[in-house]
């Protein structure tokens, strides 16, 4: 529908209504007449602009001139029409031009820095297995004053110096004296007496398991092994400094490591093959290791020289110990044979062979330092008796080689492991197992600790795992390892918990 202005006689662009006379304007033209009359101009009654009422249409589309609606004008506007669109279509094709050049060289940067970050990758990898192997060590004199205190404060047997010494037979037995016996029996007095007088007390500094239950991941140290041969295959933590942890690789090197500084204190190198277990010595700045290569040496950390080489066996060592005296070492084999060694002097004392073991895989000492645990690849624990060098017990249920033992500072617990997803509790007065903490399926152990209370149990495999004793309830679990977890220790008090893996990361858990 179209409108007519009163006044102008043309259809209006702004059309509105006067509420006075009826009448449609142009607003425009009214408000200018209202301006200069200050009445209606139809009826001559008086009005404002403020009463003027819109009117709302369709937008008008105003006639082509008279002069366009010949054939030759339409020709030309045609023709007009036309040029714009080429000209609009070639402004395109080089915008679409400059486009692709520069989306071709975002990719080529793209594929250039993707380049350089492989490359600063690999470089930054081998520099950090530079810096672990070729960096001076905090606290390592010369190579000359190492040799003269390790002359001057340790013994060093000609057969344990060393360390590039070529394969030899097992070293011959010297017997253990009366004088050793003895020193075994009154240790294993003076501890027994000693957890008599703590009985069922906790410690007061103790962590409780609800604080436990809170332990996060604090720190992860990746760069203590080489990253070509990636692997950490056990740990162990100094009980008395135990901001110190060692830990044993792929690698053949053993690498003592500050967790509150986060830095390599020394790399003992000097096996041939990779270290499978380590010890850290609980009142000396001493390191025990034992590898495939079928030697256990004995480290001076100060120094990183190696004090002792000791060559008990024929075959792998699978498994390390040390007694509570901190005098005496047990280790087992794959060649079927435990041995009791002297560590200060190098001597094995006794070895004993059990030729229906099938080989033994770990050993570990009972707290008291008089009887001790062996595992077999045969699926037997197996209990023996030091003073007799005689099997005593023998739990045979697990199925698959044990991979893991471990006694409780209680003296009546022992933990064991197997390929068979389960840990299992045994009663070392009533020698049954008493207890079977069934793991998910698949689910692959690979070390056992309790703390230094008997409170908790650590559970190293496909992850880590913390129980309560007793209960044996499941308070934490570690899920951070990328690999298998190898090893696991309780740092004092269980103020922190520590974690080794085949990730090649040493993995620290607290509050």
């Amino acid at each position: 529908m179209a409108f007519v202005c009163a006044i102008s006689n043309e259809a209006p662009e702004h059309p509105c209504v006067s509420p006075v006379s009826g009448a449609v304007f142009e607003r425009r033209l009214i408000e200018k007449y209202i301006t200069d009359n200050g009445v209606d101009p139809v009826a001559n009654k008086p009005l404002s602009a403020d009463e003027l009422i819109d009117i709302k249409v369709s937008a008008l589309v105003k006639p082509k001139a008279p002069s366009a609606t010949s054939i030759p004008a339409i020709l030309k506007s045609l023709q007009d029409e036309w040029d714009a669109v080429m000209l609009h279509s070639f402004t395109l094709r080089q915008q679409l031009q400059t486009a692709r050049q520069e989306l071709s060289h975002a990719l080529y940067q793209h594929d250039a820095a993707c380049r350089v970050i492989a490359r600063l990758t690999k470089e930054v990898t081998a520099a950090r297995e530079a810096l672990a192997t070729l960096k001076p060590q905090a606290g390592v004199p010369s190579a000359a004053a190492a040799a003269a205190a390790v002359g001057a404060h340790t013994p060093q047997p000609a057969a344990a110096v060393d360390t590039a010494a070529k394969p030899e037979q097992a070293q011959p037995e010297a017997g253990m004296t009366a004088e050793v016996i003895k020193q075994l029996q009154d240790k294993a007095t003076v501890l027994t007496q000693e957890r008599k007088k703590r009985g069922k007390t906790v410690p007061e500094d103790l962590v409780t398991p609800e604080t436990l239950r809170s332990y996060r991941t604090v720190s992860s140290n990746p760069g203590l092994h080489s990253a070509s041969v990636p692997g950490i295959l056990s740990l162990d933590v100094h009980q008395e400094d135990t901001s110190k942890i060692v830990t044993a690789g792929s690698d053949r090197n053993c690498t003592v490591f500050n967790k509150d500084t986060e830095q390599v204190v020394c790399i003992l190198k000097g096996h041939t093959k990779k270290v499978t277990k380590v010890i850290y010595h609980p009142e000396e700045d001493t390191v025990l290791s034992a590898s495939p290569d079928a030697t256990i040496r004995v480290w001076n950390v100060p120094t990183s020289q190696t004090v002792q080489l000791i060559r008990a066996h024929d075959g792998p060592v699978t498994g390390l110990s040390l007694h509570a005296t901190g005098d005496y070492v047990l280790s087992c084999s794959s060649d079927e044979n435990w041995a009791f060694t002297d560590v200060r002097t190098g001597r094995v004392l006794t070895k004993v062979a059990d030729n229906s073991s099938s080989g033994f895989t770990t050993a570990q000492f009972h707290p008291d330092g008089l009887i001790f645990g062996t595992g077999t690849s045969g699926s037997q624990i197996k209990i023996w008796d030091l003073k007799e060098r005689s099997n005593v017990a023998n739990f045979p249920s697990h199925s698959g080689p044990i991979t893991a033992i471990s006694f409780s500072e209680n003296g009546y617990y022992l933990a064991t492991s197997t390929d068979d997803s389960s840990v299992k509790l045994w009663d070392l007065r009533k020698l049954k197992n008493f207890k079977t903490i069934q793991l998910d399926d698949g689910y692959e152990v690979k070390d056992l600790c309790f703390d230094q209370s008997g409170t908790y149990l650590a559970v190293a495999g496909t992850d880590v795992r913390v129980y309560m004793c007793k209960q044996w309830l499941e308070l934490v679990t570690f899920t951070d390892h990328t690999a298998l977890a190898t090893g696991v220790r309780f740092g004092q008090h269980g103020s922190y918990i520590a974690s080794a893996s085949m990730d090649r990361t040493l993995k620290v858990y607290s509050i």
